[in-house]
This record gives structure tokens, sequence and C-alpha cells, in this order.
């Protein structure tokens, strides 16, 4: 469990800077170099390298070397990793609901009763 959280704290942890969520918005329609990839922003290259590097640290892109290019590309497995988590959230959240709706209407059909 420990090592699944932690996992989890780093794909959020990607996911917490607009910057990073802007790049892998963009690689969900095709792998890109960094320049293309840094284009849109500004700031420095080695500023943008850090969102780079921090993406591909928590697995969320892998980049390759092709001469003095590098190209990244979008890895779709955290993706799955992110959506089990809040799929496990939205039946906790939906279950605990569903409880207080059948308490509250529960209560009030008592009411009504008296």
């Amino acid at each position: 469990m420990a090592q699944y959280s932690e996992v989890l704290d780093d794909v959020f942890q990607a996911l917490a800077d607009p910057t990073r969520r802007a790049v892998l918005g963009r690689l969900g329609s095709g792998p890109a170099t960094v320049g293309e990839l840094a284009e849109p922003f500004d700031m420095t290259l080695p500023s943008f390298m850090k969102h780079i590097r921090l993406l591909e640290r928590s697995g969320w892109i892998t980049t390759r070397k092709v001469g003095r290019v590098r190209a990244c590309s979008i890895e779709r497995a955290n993706l799955d990793v992110a959506g089990h988590w809040l799929e496990d959230q939205r039946a906790v959240w939906e279950s605990r609901t569903d409880r207080l709706e059948q308490f509250v209407t529960g209560s009030s059909k008592e009411s009504e009763a008296q």
C-alpha cells in the first residue's frame, strides 16, 4: 500500500502544475520534441526542463534522444493509476451520499408518520 501511495503522490504532484498539465494535454495528441513543447511557455529552457524531468521521473512521459533533439511521448499507465484511484473515491463518496439520503429520507418519513 505504501508503494502505491508513493506512485499516486508522484502522479498527482505532476498534475498539480498547470504547465505540466498543458504538456500532458499536448502529448495526448502525439509525441513532440522538448522545443515544440516549450514554445508556448514564457520560461527559459532550463526551467522548462525541470517540468519535463519531473514528468519523466513520475512516469507520465518518456523521453528519447534522437541526435540533438529530445522527443517526448506520454505514458498512459499513470492515467490508469489516477483513474483507478478516482473511481475508488467516487464509489466511497457515492456510498456515503446514498446512506445519507437513506437516513434523511427515513427520518422525514418517521416525522410525517407522527
